[in-house]
């Protein structure tokens, strides 16, 4: 009988040991065997389905080079997306191509993922950039203007809803991580395939890079733009600039805020040729030169200007009006308030910050400075902390929660200027006082994005803005115009008309012999409306019933009444406060370097 050896029993692991099988794998050694086993079911898939897998590996190649050239020939602005654009050969994509050949495969792959992800950044950059000359005129400051990003949603939620604000800011988000993520993958997967086919790429590279040299020697173009370009480095490198600029003139503006030539005069010497006048320097939300000039804007723009101008002369009120050049465009509207007080061209954020938290003298401070005048202001835009009314020199400012408005929003306007211009009168302006008053007054209804507009109702019938519920819901919705530029300029039309209309009429009513009205408009309104390479030109005029009022800016040649001639005097807005001081007896005693 024969002898049966019993195998031998393996040994038995002892307890705690990693090996035991019914012990759970490290979480390292599991992540790893997961990853092996996604590898392994794609690779099966792969080999069950060879043709959905090359279909599949094809578009992935075809969709990256797509996204990356797409990338590198994006422009960063919106007039000069056009199909021509990208028919062309980008240097960029060369120089890659060449460097990611020459690496090896790991230092391939970081490489390639770093200049995906720049580029993502950089796509995220050019349409910020297109943003903000389509609203603002200019492009994104990458130092300064993340800031306003936040207004932007505030601005979207008062148009067109909180949800909305919502999901455009979570849609942005997601847009631009995307971006990132995206063209790190596909600079990736045009390297790996690179690597692959490493000779027939080279031989590609030198092709391309001869034909790009030959196109830039000889000026070959299609479709009018040269074949050959090198736009997103010189995108990169005009950002670059932008910052560097950014931070220089920042040590300069302050240098240049602390030179002041009425900085040192005594309140006695300011503005002695206005004592005893009632001043109201009023701003009109994008009021712009387009506004009087625009062939769709224009026809009922000026008839109200014209009609204005004569209501107000058979009150006794006589104009004078010219031109600013603004310094800020389409927004921002505290960059014109600041350059047009202050003096200075604040034309950033910055400069803005920098010239509030000194104490270069204001116009309207100079008022305060006298002694002789209160000074208020109506800010019905300002829902915040407002910090600020200290260097404007204003004693008491009325926000949009302290004129008791009980009256709908309509749309980003807290109110409309009628009433804003009502509660000035019962609050300030109708009060017996023992000074003259000097205020500063924000109008808002002609703010973008213009609807609904308010109605102009009897002022008897304002009271406390319940009136205007019924209007609010029956104007223009915000959404059925926001991206309609033929309607919103119509819109905007009509808006800049309410609110000259809701000025001059407060002022035939209750201006008296002593009020001096200065009024302007902060800036243009945005590309859209006032079209592609508008000026900065605002519309200003000085009102008085007092002629020698108008007699001391004679010299300006400013044109009479409410509507600037074509060719009136064009000064830039920060020149306006050293001319007003002047032509009103101010005495200079500079101060700072430079005075």
């Amino acid at each position: 009988m024969p002898v049966i050896t019993p195998s031998p029993r393996p040994p038995q692991p002892a307890d705690g040991d990693p090996d035991t099988p019914d012990a759970p794998a490290p979480a390292p050694l599991g992540a790893v065997k997961a990853l092996r086993a996604r590898l392994a079911h794609r690779r099966a898939w792969r080999t069950r389905h060879p043709r959905a897998a090359l279909v599949v590996r094809r578009t992935t190649t075809v969709l990256s080079a797509i996204l990356v050239l797409g990338a590198l020939l994006l422009p960063n602005t919106l007039a000069a997306l056009e199909p021509n654009r990208f028919a062309r050969i980008p240097v960029e994509a060369l120089i890659a191509a060449v460097l990611l050949l020459c690496l090896p495969r790991v230092p391939r792959l970081v490489a390639a993922a770093l200049f995906g992800t720049a580029l993502g950044a950089l796509t995220v950059l050019n349409l910020l950039d297109m943003g903000f000359t389509e609203y603002l005129g200019r492009s994104f400051n990458l130092v300064l203007d993340w800031g306003l990003l936040d207004d932007a949603q505030s601005f979207v939620a008062d148009s067109m809803g909180g949800a909305a604000a919502t999901w455009a800011a979570v849609g942005a988000g997601v847009l631009a991580a995307s971006l990132l993520v995206l063209m790190a993958l596909a600079a990736v997967r045009l390297g790996e395939l690179l690597a692959a086919h490493r000779e027939r790429a080279a031989r590609g590279a030198l092709m391309a890079g001869t034909v790009w040299m030959t196109c830039v020697a000889l000026g070959v173009q299609t479709f009018g733009v040269p074949v050959a370009t090198s736009s997103a480095s010189r995108a990169a490198e005009a950002q670059a600039h932008r910052v560097v600029d950014t931070l220089r003139d920042e040590a300069a503006f302050a240098k240049e805020a602390k030179a002041d030539r009425f900085g040192a005069t005594p309140g006695a010497q300011l503005v002695p040729d206005l004592r005893g006048k009632d001043m109201i320097f009023t701003f009109i939300e994008s009021y712009g030169r387009s506004a009087i000039e625009d062939p769709v804007m224009a026809p009922g723009v000026d008839r109200t200007l014209d009609a204005r101008t004569e209501a107000l002369a058979k009150s006794g009120f006589h104009a004078r009006s010219g031109w600013l050049t603004s310094a800020t465009y389409g927004g921002s509207s505290w960059l014109g308030h600041s350059t047009f007080l202050s003096g200075l061209w604040v034309d950033n954020q910055q400069r803005y910050r920098t010239v509030t938290a000194g104490d270069h003298l204001t116009l309207t401070k100079a008022f305060e400075k006298t002694g002789d005048w209160d000074t208020v202001g109506i800010m019905p835009g300002v829902q915040k902390a407002w910090p600020e009314a200290d260097w404007y020199g204003l004693d008491k400012v009325y926000d949009a929660f302290g004129m008791g408005y009980r009256g709908p929003k309509f749309s980003w306007s807290t109110m409309p200027d009628q009433y804003a211009l009502e509660a000035f009168q019962r609050l300030e302006h109708g009060r017996k006082r023992d000074k003259p008053l000097m205020a500063e007054v924000i109008l808002t209804s002609s703010h973008q994005p213009w609807a609904p507009i308010p109605r102009t109702v009897g002022w008897d019938e304002v009271g406390d803005g319940s009136v205007y519920d019924g209007i609010e819901a029956s104007g223009v919705k915000a959404a059925d115009i926001i991206t309609d530029s033929a309607r919103s300029k119509e819109e905007y039309g009509k808006s800049i008309q309410y609110s000259v209309t809701s000025l001059t009429q407060w002022l035939e009513r209750y201006g008296t012999d002593d009020t001096v009205l200065v009024f302007l408009g902060d800036h243009q309104p945005l590309a859209r409306v006032s079209g592609d390479r508008a000026s900065r030109d605002v519309p200003v005029s000085v009102v008085a019933k007092d002629p020698e009022v108008l007699d001391a800016i004679d010299d300006w040649n400013w044109t009479e009444g409410l509507r600037p001639a074509e060719d009136a005097p064009v000064w830039p807005m920060s020149s306006f406060r050293d001319r007003f001081l002047t032509a009103y007896g101010s005495t200079p005693h500079p101060t700072g370097a430079g005075g």
